[in-house]
């Protein structure tokens, strides 16, 4: 047995008795907590600062870890999605090893799972090397009805890889499921191939992560419009409703998939009513650091913590975030929405990633039988112990 304690105890979900031991058998699973009384000084590693479960990064591009620093801050977002197409190519060698790079930093800053965005193959082979439970989101997009079998088919070619690749030995889980990008990207004829291709699994979308979606969806005017039109993307097709992006996208999604709704940036109070409304289990992933990178702004933070919805945290791309640590995004929230407790942030980046995941039987809290790892964080610094 492995024992440790601190200063301060957040056991994924709340503050414990900073009087109890962490108890952790020999292959990591949790044993229990015990009190400092029972065991001996000598078998206990003290440390200063905070104990808590391993970090969950439930939103990530690995596949853009080589684009580190080549798009500006403060672009807007459609501005973003074309400098994106534009600095995404790169060698084989040079993909390999950022990505690479990339979860090594995800696994010395504390992250113990990640749910990775991958519209291609480029992170299958470092996949099974990490450290962590790794759930790939497979993007498809396609925005012309007519072409939707066309890209469909290729993401299923892309799944089948990940499908295929061996469970690794270190006891770590791969997972994966097709998933749209984000509602303006993907038809209507694509959603419902997405909905019926996989009965029940996590679907994750970028969800209002600009006023333009909106606004597109509201009247099909504005940036998005003029994308459109500059990319000769034939969207005859779609009829503004007068409403968000959200209840539109929703009707194509069948209650049994677990959502993941990622950034959320310009949702308001009637999106929430309409998701509690909708029977699916829903978790909403925060990202502010790219967020305030690419928008300079931040989501109503109050309104969703008020909603009674999971939250969880994700740090996306190197594209629009200077790291991955999901611990710098809590320091953001921390400084900005002083508001909302630090335990509940703490809960955020560990309990509410691994539910968002589908992983909480597994991960997220100092639960007996779980495997949850164990962070150390001082002076705002977050290292993984085990």
């Amino acid at each position: 047995m492995r024992y440790f304690t601190a200063a301060r105890i957040h056991d994924g979900v709340q503050f414990v008795d900073d009087e109890q031991v962490l108890a952790f058998e020999e292959d990591g699973t949790f044993h229990g907590f015990v009190a400092a009384d029972t065991v001996a000084a000598h078998e206990v590693v003290h440390f200063e600062g905070l104990l808590m479960p391993g970090l969950v990064n439930a939103h990530c591009h690995l596949e853009l870890a080589h684009t580190k620093g080549t798009i500006p801050e403060d672009t807007g977002l459609v501005p973003f999605l074309g400098l994106v197409v534009e600095t995404r190519s790169a060698g084989e060698e040079e993909k390999q090893e950022a990505i690479k790079a990339a979860i090594t930093a995800l696994e010395q800053s504390g992250c113990i799972a990640l749910g990775d965005i991958a519209n291609s193959t480029d992170s299958l082979p470092q996949r099974p090397k990490a450290n962590m439970h790794l759930h790939t989101f497979v993007e498809t997009m396609g925005f012309i009805p007519e072409f939707a079998a066309q890209r469909f088919e290729y993401s299923v070619n892309v799944y089948q890889s990940f499908k295929a690749q061996a469970q690794p030995d270190n006891g770590y889980v791969l997972s994966q499921s097709i998933v749209p990008h984000a509602p303006y990207s993907v038809s209507d004829q694509l959603f419902d191939l997405i909905n019926t291709f996989e009965e029940d699994s996590l679907i994750s979308i970028h969800n209002e992560e600009s006023a333009a979606e909106n606004e597109y969806f509201r009247s099909k005017t504005g940036l998005m419009q003029d994308l459109y039109q500059r990319l000769k993307v034939n969207d005859a097709w779609f009829q503004p409703g007068g409403q968000n992006s959200l209840p539109v996208y929703l009707n194509y999604l069948s209650a049994g998939h677990p959502l993941l709704l990622v950034h959320n940036t310009f949702m308001d109070a009637q999106d929430i009513d309409t998701l509690n409304k909708s029977g699916h289990e829903v978790s909403l992933c925060l990202c502010p650091n790219a967020n305030w990178y690419i928008e300079r702004r931040y989501p109503d933070v109050a309104l969703l913590a008020a909603s009674g919805i999971n939250i969880c945290l994700g740090t996306d791309s190197l594209a629009s975030n200077h790291q991955m640590n999901v611990y710098e995004e809590v320091l953001t929230l921390k400084r900005n929405f002083p508001g909302i407790p630090e335990e509940r942030l703490l809960a955020w980046a560990s309990s509410g990633g691994a539910k968002a995941l589908q992983l909480d039987h597994l991960i997220g809290s100092f639960k007996p039988g779980l495997k949850p790892g164990l962070v150390h964080i001082r002076e705002e610094q977050s290292a993984r112990i085990l």
